[in-house]
């Protein structure tokens, strides 16, 4: 191991540039520090970084406190979602959007010519400091790289037990969705349809669920009238989504994920 200390805190993004910078191998793994990874991930990973036109591929992400409280099982439901439904399907296009950090490998060639842009990026003014993951896989696939999902590849990570660290953590991730999705807008005409369809119901689904919550209780407040379609309707989309999860996942525990919705 080449252990590289750097003066000071410098934030994780700096410090993946310096790592990448001095390494030398075709390629790069990214593990976050609270992350175990299976015996077997790299050997599941590799073969698909085998195709040149492939820039990232990203393992299967499971929650290693799962069991401590109602919240981590949550999150480990919402990790198997996030991976086995959403980047499952952008992978059967070579576009996954969002290479999450604790499991990723990467292209070095294709990284070090995307790095002065990684790491010059602005928001607001200031150099950015969230949102490295979807920023990164975003300037792949800008590049013409196609980004992969390896759900054999297994790497259990450890998440939020407390609600307030966890919404903090969700706002931080909304934030970065928001505003790469303008950056990844542009590449939508030259992906497959479906691509677009994924990208528009991310960023609206929950815009209009809130929108639709907001209306029901001003509804109650300004009539007096109790929104029971706006509920039936919540409700019902929500125990089918579950009901379909919990078929496809061979496992009931998916039916409680119902709960996660008042989160979301």
């Amino acid at each position: 191991f080449n252990v590289i200390l750097l003066p000071e805190n410098v934030g994780k993004r700096k410090a993946q540039i310096a790592a990448i910078r001095r390494s030398s191998g075709d390629l790069v793994l990214n593990v976050d520090s609270d992350t175990i990874l299976a015996s077997d991930v790299i050997a599941k990973l590799v073969p698909k970084m085998q195709d040149p036109a492939v820039g990232a591929a990203m393992g299967q992400l499971t929650a290693s406190n799962r069991s401590d409280t109602w919240l981590t099982r949550l999150i480990d439901m919402e990790y198997w979602l996030a991976c086995n439904e959403e980047r499952a399907a952008q992978a059967r296009f070579g576009a996954v959007m969002c290479c999450c950090g604790p499991c990723a490998m990467y292209r070095r060639s294709a990284l070090l010519s995307l790095l002065d842009q990684y790491e010059s990026q602005f928001f607001r003014g200031k150099p950015s400091d969230f949102g490295e993951d979807r920023h990164l896989t975003i300037l792949m696939l800008k590049a013409g790289f196609r980004t992969e999902y390896v759900p054999g590849a297994i790497a259990a990570t450890v998440v939020p037990d407390k609600l307030g660290p966890y919404l903090r953590q969700q706002l931080r991730w909304a934030r970065s969705t928001f505003r790469d999705t303008l950056l990844g807008l542009r590449l939508l005409p030259g992906l497959d349809r479906y691509l677009t369809l994924d990208v528009v119901g991310q960023n609206l689904g929950p815009l209009l669920l809130a929108l639709s919550v907001l209306t029901g209780l001003a509804e109650l407040a300004l009539t007096d009238t109790v929104p029971w379609w706006t509920g039936l309707m919540i409700v019902s989309m929500t125990m089918i989504r579950c009901t379909v999860v919990a078929f496809r996942a061979r496992q009931l525990r998916f039916l409680c994920f119902s709960l996660h919705t008042f989160i979301n």
